[in-house]
């Protein structure tokens, strides 16, 4: 990884925390695939645009609607529980 990649995550993560008012360290809990039955959607406001089959990473289980997830281009946003298979 270059330093200019390095540099760019570092301050995704910075605004990720800044923007969900998250403290601490951002820790993956677990992977999880977006169930390939369902509709893709373009994401916007506070959900995230998900593809189907597309791994995200879950931070945070937020209630039993919202899951807040970042994707492979570590864009850090809410994802309906619906989207992903249980």
């Amino acid at each position: 990884m270059t330093l200019k990649e390095c540099k760019k995550e570092e301050k995704a993560d910075r605004d990720f925390q800044k923007k969900f008012k998250f403290e601490g360290s951002i820790n993956v809990l677990t992977q999880m695939m977006v169930d390939p039955a369902a509709t893709e959607k373009r994401g916007g406001g506070k959900n995230l645009p998900l593809r189907r089959g597309e791994i995200l990473d879950v931070i945070q289980f937020t209630n039993r609607e919202q899951i807040l997830c970042r994707n492979s281009q570590r864009r850090c946003k809410s994802v309906g529980a619906e989207a992903l298979p249980a």
